[in-house]
């Protein structure tokens, strides 16, 4: 026993000393079909771990996988064998006869091996395990234009799927993209019944000519019965035709079997009041490009108007194998003075690939009415502005303002009856509001949430904070007109003060634009408390009046 061991523990220290003499090559599949895998196995009488076979000279012909290497030393009746085996995944997709070239390591070569590839019958194919299916929409292009890429799996559902691997369509200068996930479903063939596994693929040619989109191939091991059996399938290629862009194009190249521009307001009228906000929504929807190719709409200015670009939003989708693109895009606008204002038609140009030429998607014209607003201040201004005309009349020669002119021109004895009875209308209101204190404290609390909002304006015009300044501008707007819609709006209307609207148009252009507009916010301040003063003098000379009438 010990003699045995000894005798083995030399023969394994000589093995270093042996060598490789023999090399052999050889294959699983001799024929294989057209697109299926087979396997080449290289093996050396030795352990050899400093070389390896040189299979690159295999990827003229064949697709190659990746190399996997075994070793193995075998004592049998004291003798030692040893081995090492590379193997290596091929596949090739035309039929024909290949040579298998000779390979050396470790000194020694191995014989070439003649392979031959027989090529697939898709009919009887669809008798088998599994096979493919392919089809592109639409069936030629034009460089950029968007088609749809389809591949259907075709497995046996009587038969266990393992584990396989379906490869990825090349095509040379395109872009191929995965749309969406996978999906699964079944089909009645002849009376057998298969479950479809489908892929979808965008297909983005960047140059003309004929090109070949590669089908893909699928390898992979089923099951019945307990029995494992591999499995192997692969698709037709197609050749696609691809358009150049015509030369007598210019703009910006949009090919399309169909475009559309529509558009939606909101509210829906034709005739507007002074400050009230419109939204228009525009819709562009196009056939067989993607998102990404879809061209901003330009809004075209209004005199009249003040156009602010809101919400914009771009998605794709494919139905019944079309790409179908869309873009919303929203404008708020904002009319200023009261007439009629025509907004110009616009339009857009595309490639249409069904006729061929170039036709154009538009938004025909629309006519608004802008008409004064109607808010509840409003009506006191022709009260004011009377009695400034008729003195302006009068006295058009001198600068002087209305209470100049009523000075002069009333009677000394109505002056003293309007001074008695305005002292008798405050005692009367001290009484009232002494006796009905619960009605007065919201008049005395809105003046002193007034004065703060003034304050806060103050505020945030010394740290230049447009953005709280215009929400405190808002807010105090609210407070003043009792309105929460357009409140604003409503203030400059009543204020009548143009400096004022003016400043605050430079205000909003500044926030919602990328206009860099210079604000002086201190400004705006200053006009809006001298108007507010203003005005409460104008209806406290009013009351007066009407008083004394």
């Amino acid at each position: 026993m010990v003699m045995r061991l000894l005798c083995c523990l030399l023969l394994i220290a000589a093995a270093p000393l042996w060598a490789a003499t023999q090399l052999q090559a050889s294959v699983d599949k001799n024929p294989v079909l057209a697109g299926e895998f087979f396997v080449l196995t290289i093996s050396a009488d030795d352990s050899i771990n400093s070389e390896q076979p040189d299979t690159s000279v295999l990827l003229k012909d064949f697709v190659v996988g990746p190399t996997s290497v075994s070793s193995r030393t075998n004592i049998i009746n004291g003798e030692i064998s040893k081995q090492t085996n590379w193997s290596v995944k091929l596949m090739t997709r035309k039929e024909g006869t290949y040579t298998i070239p000779a390979f050396t390591v470790a000194g020694v070569s191995s014989k070439p091996i003649e392979l031959t590839v027989a090529k697939r019958s898709q009919t009887s194919e669809q008798n088998k395990e599994a096979f493919i299916k392919t089809s592109i929409k639409p069936t030629s292009l034009y460089v950029q234009e968007a088609g749809v890429y389809t591949v259907k799996l075709y497995l046996d559902n009587n038969k266990e799927l393992l584990d396989g691997n379906l490869t990825t369509p090349e095509m040379e200068n395109a872009e191929l993209t995965p749309i969406n996930k996978q999906s699964e479903d079944y089909e009645l063939i002849d009376g057998k019944r298969y479950l479809v596994i489908t892929r979808e693929y965008l297909v983005q040619p960047q140059k003309s000519g004929v090109n070949t989109i590669t089908a893909p191939v699928f390898n992979g091991r089923i099951r019945q019965n307990y029995r494992q059996m591999a499995v192997s399938a692969m698709g037709e290629d197609v050749d696609i035709e691809i358009k150049p862009i015509p030369e007598n194009y210019s703009g910006a190249w949009l090919p399309s079997e169909l475009v559309n521009l529509d558009e939606q307001w909101q509210p829906k009228d034709d005739t507007v009041e002074v400050g009230t906000p419109i939204t228009r929504t525009i819709t562009l929807t196009a056939l067989g490009v993607t998102k990404e190719q879809l061209p901003d709409i330009d809004m075209p200015q209004v005199q009249g108007f003040r156009s602010y670009p809101d919400e914009k939003e771009s998605n794709h989708l494919v139905r019944d194998g079309r790409v179908i693109s869309q873009q919303t895009a929203s404008y708020a606008l904002l009319p200023q003075t009261p007439g009629t204002y025509t907004l110009p038609e616009i339009k857009l140009p595309w490639f249409n690939t069904k006729i061929n030429r170039i036709s154009y998607a538009t938004i025909p014209a629309r006519t608004l009415t802008v008409v004064p607003s109607t808010n509840p201040l409003t009506p006191t201004a022709p009260a004011i502005a009377e009695p400034q005309t008729a003195s302006s009349n009068e006295l058009s020669h001198t600068p002087t303002n209305v209470q100049t002119v009523t000075q002069v021109t009333t009677p000394m004895w109505l002056i003293v009856v309007a001074v008695v009875g305005y002292g008798l209308w405050l005692v009367t209101l001290v009484l009232y509001i002494k006796k009905r204190p619960q009605q007065s404290t919201p008049k005395a609390l809105s003046k002193s949430v007034t004065s703060v909002s003034l304050n806060e304006l103050k505020l945030f015009a010394k740290q230049n904070n447009s953005s709280a300044f215009y929400n405190a501008l808002n807010l105090y707007a609210k407070q003043y007109t009792g309105k929460n819609v357009a409140a604003i709006e409503y203030l400059l209307a009543s204020l009548k003060n143009t400096q004022l609207n003016d400043e605050i148009a430079k205000l909003r252009t500044k926030l919602y634009s990328s206009a860099d507009e210079q604000v002086d916010l201190s400004l705006i301040v200053n006009l809006l408390s001298q108007a507010t003063k203003h005005t409460q003098s104008t209806s406290n000379d009013t009351e007066l009046k009407n008083l004394y009438d």
